[in-house]
């Protein structure tokens, strides 16, 4: 009987792994994150703009336009989660 070195036991711990992730990939799990990337993005995005503008304004309307921004950002965020939350629960996982 041959004994399983250590070397062995990785490899087929690693493609056991492997294995149970590509069981747990699912394509509406995988659409909803994406989605969640590109919410995140746009409200990066919108911020970064909002940023812009402030730095060309002054007074009361620049740190309106930077509250603006952080608003946007942290409600961008949230409906990342949101989102990544439902793909986790379309995938099955807690």
């Amino acid at each position: 009987m041959k004994l399983i070195t250590m070397p062995r036991l990785a490899v087929l711990a690693v493609a056991g792994a492997s294995l149970s992730l590509a069981a747990c990939n699912n394509k509406a799990d995988d659409a909803t994150e994406k989605t969640a990337d590109a919410v995140e993005a746009s409200a990066d995005a919108t911020g970064d703009a909002l940023d812009a503008a402030a730095d060309n304004a002054t007074g009361a309307t620049a740190e309106a336009l930077e509250n603006k921004a952080d608003a946007v950002r942290a409600t961008g965020e949230a409906k990342a989660d949101a989102l990544e939350e439902k793909a986790d629960a379309q995938a099955g996982h807690p």
